[in-house]
């Protein structure tokens, strides 16, 4: 997620994973809460990915914090009550790169534009690219695709599809989306989260 200044919003990261391993498929989900502030700082959560067919709600691991006026990045524990900061001197992206152009175009690899539609009550673009890798004389060709639905309004991309058949799939959906101001504590550690002496 971009840290832009004065494109508020809050919205779920829906997470559908699958994994291809040894003729057998293995399906995954989780959810994660993710927010952006008119200042541009980010709260964006990694939760715990669980069978497709669980009704439990994934754990949270952590919480990635970012301010891009002090350049900080805060990781949160909750489970520890711990926390970690770092601080870079590389200014931040203001686009995703995953849509920009993947390069030339020839017999193995190819991208499509998907044209414009309305999610969430916002306008985005899409983009498919696809690579084609050769197999030996008794395998199919593998085709690898990614799609990708970027919103200019908020610089985000609100749908990612990856498909690998050796792998496997991950499809990444933003939903309720909000464009209200989240409620500023969330940018902070919260009290009682301490700081590890060998990550200070």
């Amino acid at each position: 997620m971009t840290p832009i200044p004065n494109a508020p919003f809050s919205g779920v990261i829906n997470v559908e994973r699958s994994i291809a391993r040894q003729g057998t498929v293995m399906n995954l989900k989780t959810v994660r809460a993710i927010h952006r502030d008119s200042r541009g700082r980010i709260y964006n959560e990694y939760r715990t990915l669980q069978p497709a067919s669980s009704s439990e709600t994934p754990q949270v691991m952590h919480v990635l914090l970012y301010d891009p006026q002090t350049r900080t990045s805060t990781t949160l524990f909750p489970a520890q009550h711990a926390y970690r900061s770092t601080t870079t001197h590389r200014p931040p992206a203001t686009t995703p790169p995953v849509f920009a152009s993947f390069g030339p175009q020839n017999d193995f690899t190819r991208e499509e534009d998907l044209g414009g539609q309305e999610m969430q009550g916002l306008c985005v673009h899409g983009l498919r690219h696809t690579q084609t890798i050769r197999a030996g004389c008794s395998d199919k060709d593998v085709v690898v695709s990614d799609e990708y639905w970027y919103s200019d309004d908020l610089r985000i991309n609100l749908v990612l599809k990856h498909n690998d058949p050796r792998t496997g799939s991950v499809v990444m959906t933003i939903t309720q989306v909000s464009r209200a101001e989240p409620d500023s504590a969330l940018f902070q550690i919260p009290d009682g989260y301490t700081r590890p002496e060998a990550a200070r």
